[in-house]
């Protein structure tokens, strides 16, 4: 057996010496997860087999393996999103995504939306807009059979009744099989090489297959727009997120492809993160 003050002591300060700046709350995540309460002192002592459990992840988290994967779940939006190497993992900033199709579907009025996730990943987008708007019809559309079965389980957990498809977003008869949508969102790879070549240690373990945009990262938008944009209803709304510095790129290549009422928005943290687009013409 082992004290579990003494066992939080000694994670805290190994993630401490290997420069970790949050070592306080992810030794009492590891410690949750492993012990399965919520109170990380709810036990006096821990088991030898629990001790070697955390130890082990610490282990992992020093050498900068990312602690999501690590804890096995992420929260994204308030739901619970199991996350593993097969997908990327969930972050706030793509959260803003989740609040510009709400408040499309507030203000055009739409009743029972149809609504696509492109390159969906853990689904955490497609999960989360079917439990914030239960009428919709939601369906994510992913290349990775690894992935897929991650979102299976997210929609399972969540209790989140969407349509998943196995298929890849850059072809036009994937494009053919899935029409007449009311908003198509996508958060696609959007890493350039240099953005590649300089990862940081945690995100080199996150897919490349989910990261990597092309050259200049935008090889995803310039495919997408055309192919997808027949696959909205007129009317419909193409919504992305991409990465700091891209907004007037994306723009560009919603410009070409002829939406209009094109929205730019910021995320939490003031970078501007997201475009909305209108298709006004069949």
């Amino acid at each position: 057996m082992v004290k579990s003050s003494s066992l939080f002591n000694e994670c805290t300060e190994k993630l401490n010496e290997s420069g970790n700046d949050n070592s306080l709350a992810e030794v009492k995540w590891i410690f949750q997860s492993v012990i399965g309460n919520s109170s990380i002192f709810a036990f006096e002592t821990l088991s030898d087999e629990q001790a070697e459990n955390i130890r082990s992840i610490i282990n992992k988290r020093c050498e900068g393996y990312p602690l999501q994967y690590l804890l096995g779940e992420w929260e994204f939006y308030g739901y619970p999103f199991i996350v593993n190497e097969n997908v990327l993992i969930p972050r706030p900033d793509t959260e803003t995504l989740i609040e510009n199709v709400k408040d499309i579907v507030k203000r055009e009025k739409l009743n029972a939306p149809k609504i696509a996730d492109l390159c969906s990943g853990s689904g955490c987008i497609a999960v989360t807009l079917k439990k914030e708007i239960p009428d919709a019809c939601v369906t994510a559309v992913e290349l990775s059979e690894k992935a897929v079965a991650v979102i299976e389980k997210n929609a399972e957990l969540n209790k989140a009744d969407i349509n998943i498809v196995n298929a890849d977003v850059l072809k036009e008869e994937t494009a053919r099989m899935l029409a007449d949508f009311d908003i198509i969102v996508s958060n696609p790879p959007y890493l350039t090489q240099e953005d590649m070549d300089t990862l940081q240690t945690e995100v080199t373990h996150e897919p490349s297959l989910a990261l990597f945009g092309g050259n200049d990262g935008l090889d995803f938008y310039r495919a997408m727009t055309p192919l997808w944009k027949n696959s909205l209803k007129k009317s419909g709304w193409l919504l992305y997120e991409y990465g700091m510095g891209q907004h007037d790129d994306v723009k560009n290549i919603l410009e070409h492809n002829n939406f209009e009422n094109i929205e730019i928005c910021r995320d939490l943290a003031g970078i501007f993160r997201t475009s909305s687009a209108q298709k006004t013409e069949d």
